[in-house]
């Protein structure tokens, strides 16, 4: 290569380094090698500027041949000769790190997947305590708040059918239940998402004396034990952190027990009012695609209710497999009161971009707002003087809404030979039987 570039003995003789030391140590060294190693010091420095990392060097490898050779054994970057500077990324090495966290994470969800299928019982992946810390960094609670100011944005008539017929396609709406089927009917999508349905596409069963008060999803239901319930299937969260302390028994009217704090299930035995009778739970899991009210799961009266601000994460099935506790991180509203066979309460769960959550009847609540203090709750009471009975609500009535998809955690007491008509991940709809003695 040397041969044909630089014809002259000086370079022929040994490496381009060696011409580089004699063109500065000879006076003598000739006119026509000068300009030959000129211009060979302008093609590398054209070419160093393409490559920048052929300016580092590392111990006894050294690829720029137009500096000193640097001390054996000693790493440094030698780009000063050239202008050129190694900088840190720290942005594509997140993005790097976190690629591969995630790919590990859901490689490892799809080897559980498989052995599902083949029927191997997998035990739920929980989070623990620093990966639930960074989850909740997430401002989730300010892109709530965005979210419910851009669902009030009134949207043009030309864009109201493209943007509505999105939705529709992803989350698999069924339009033809909706009161009101014409979409540019709909002036923004808080409208959109608060559709009411057609009176007879939903049927309350009179039959039964609890029905699902949303169209959802079942995500567990059963007996509560030792103060636990489950959230899912092997995942479960604290019955006295979820509903806070039991100072609004006196609200409902219900006989305080003395209670033992030594006993984990005393808090739960204070629920429960009558003899023979047990606390049961139901969870439903209303997904974006869901009619978004719910309403009154059983002739009942309200006397009290419990708002605990709080954070918005996720409460779609698979963050409810992997957060323990969930429902008691999010922010929600308790509602409690008495049926026929006891306790009774209705727990509406916040979640992500769900952070509006409306009662029709109570005026004064108002959620997601920007402060709150952490593990604070606000109780109201709807008994008064001159109202002696609470709220009474009955069987199907309208109750509340969500501006997009959440959860719905019923909490009563009833009798011990009441049993659930339901499997876990069945699909529900508002008015179908959820269970009966």
């Amino acid at each position: 290569m040397f041969d044909e570039e630089y014809p002259h003995s000086h370079v022929k003789m040994g490496c381009v380094r060696y011409a580089a030391r004699a063109f500065v140590s000879n006076p003598l060294f000739c006119r026509n090698c000068k300009s030959d190693w000129l211009l060979l010091r302008a093609q590398r420095a054209r070419q160093f500027q393409q490559w920048p990392w052929c300016s580092l060097s590392s111990g006894g490898f050294h690829t720029d041949i137009l500096s000193p050779r640097p001390d054996p054994g000693r790493g440094q970057f030698n780009a000063a000769s050239l202008g050129l500077q190694a900088r840190v990324r720290p942005f594509p090495l997140l993005i790097a790190t976190g690629g591969g966290y995630v790919g590990y994470d859901q490689y490892g969800r799809y080897k559980d997947r498989q052995l599902t299928k083949i029927g191997v019982e997998v035990p739920p992946r929980i989070a623990n305590d620093t990966q639930v810390a960074l989850y909740k960094t997430i401002p989730t609670r300010l892109l709530s708040r965005a979210w419910g100011r851009l669902n009030q944005v009134e949207l043009p008539t030309w864009l109201r059918k493209p943007v509505y017929s999105l939705y529709i396609w992803t989350f698999g709406v069924n339009m033809q239940e909706a009161a009101v089927e014409d979409l540019i009917q709909y002036r923004n999508l808080g409208e959109f998402f608060r559709r009411k349905l057609k009176p007879a596409v939903r049927p309350v069963c009179n039959s039964h004396c609890v029905i699902s008060p949303a169209d959802g999803k079942i995500l567990h239901f059963g007996r509560v034990r030792n103060c636990e319930v489950e959230q899912v299937k092997g995942v479960t969260y604290s019955l006295e952190t979820f509903l806070g302390p039991h100072t609004w028994a006196e609200a409902i009217n219900c006989t305080i027990k003395p209670s033992n704090e030594e006993d984990p299930s005393s808090f739960q035995d204070l629920l429960v009012t009558k003899e023979g009778n047990e606390l049961f739970h139901c969870v439903v899991y209303l997904a974006p695609g869901d009619y978004h009210c719910f309403h009154s799961p059983t002739d009942w009266r309200v006397a009290h209710r419990r708002h605990f601000p709080g954070s918005l994460m996720s409460v779609n099935p698979g963050v409810a497999r992997w957060i323990k506790e969930l429902f008691c991180h999010n922010e929600r509203v308790v509602l409690s009161g008495e049926w026929t066979h006891g306790f009774f309460s209705l727990t509406a769960v916040g979640a992500t971009n769900v952070g509006s959550i409306r009662i029709y009847f109570d005026k004064e609540l108002r959620t997601n707002s920007p402060r709150y203090s952490k593990g604070s709750y606000n109780d109201f009471s709807y008994l008064s003087n001159n109202n002696q009975e609470g709220v009474s609500m009955r069987k199907g009535e309208h109750l509340g809404e969500f501006n997009l998809g959440s959860t719905i955690v019923l909490l009563f007491e009833a009798p011990h030979d009441f049993t659930f008509n339901l499997k876990a991940g069945q699909k529900i709809r508002y008015g179908e039987p959820l269970g009966t003695m």
